[in-house]
């Protein structure tokens, strides 16, 4: 398959991994190398990759190849930060991926550190679980950046809109009718009023105030 060079020429890549492999066959062993390569263009789009070759450039190679085939997109906020809490798991391996605040950086290592750096994340918590493998750790984090989402892509999904989904009064970003913002607005315009007359105020009695003074 043919890779678009122009979706192609800001993605850089990194080596997790190189490990010397074995397959035995028939005639006998034969000596491979393994490589474990992360690619990304630091703007949300992240990809992995492994190769294998009887020499390493060769193995990087593939991993590269590889991992651009199967590049995914991730949502991202404007502060650098995923947009709610995630965690995946991968054969033992289990990551928990929490957002954090700006100037934080990225609090994670191993494999998990260069699969968020890659794709642009600069402010994150990430944790891992169970298994120190590197390879089900990397595909742990992008299982975890998969399940990301905007709350305005889920609420067109659920065909809601962010008003019910939040529970909160649309804003000029979000994505709603403005027929919606003045229906709500004029609500609360009604309760007010409804509240004003429903307040009495209480009666001035004047021997209240002579027995206070005495």
């Amino acid at each position: 398959m043919k890779i678009d060079n122009q979706t192609t020429t800001n993605i850089s890549h990194k080596v997790v991994e190189i490990r010397r492999v074995c397959k035995v066959g028939t005639g006998g062993k034969t000596l491979s190398f393994r490589a474990l390569v992360i690619v990304g263009n630091q703007k949300g789009i992240v990809g992995l990759g492994i190769g294998k070759a009887g020499q390493v450039l060769n193995a990087i190679k593939k991993g590269q190849y590889k991992a651009i085939q199967d590049r995914i997109k991730i949502a991202i906020t404007k502060t650098k930060t995923i947009p709610h809490l995630t965690d995946a798991s991968y054969g033992a391996a289990k990551v928990v991926l929490r957002p954090a605040a700006p100037g934080s950086g990225v609090i994670a290592g191993g494999a998990g550190r260069a699969v968020l750096e890659l794709a642009g994340i600069k402010n994150i918590l990430a944790k891992q679980l169970g298994s120190k493998n590197k390879i089900n750790n990397a595909r742990a984090t992008l299982l975890a950046l998969q399940k990301l989402e905007f709350i305005t892509t889920s609420a067109k999904l659920r065909g809601l809109s962010l008003e019910k989904v939040t529970g909160r009064m649309p804003q000029k970003n979000d994505e709603t009718s403005s027929q919606e913002i003045k229906s709500l607005k004029q609500s609360t315009i009604i309760k007010k009023d409804i509240n004003k007359q429903t307040k009495t105020k209480r009666p001035y009695n004047k021997n209240r105030v002579k027995k206070d003074k005495d």
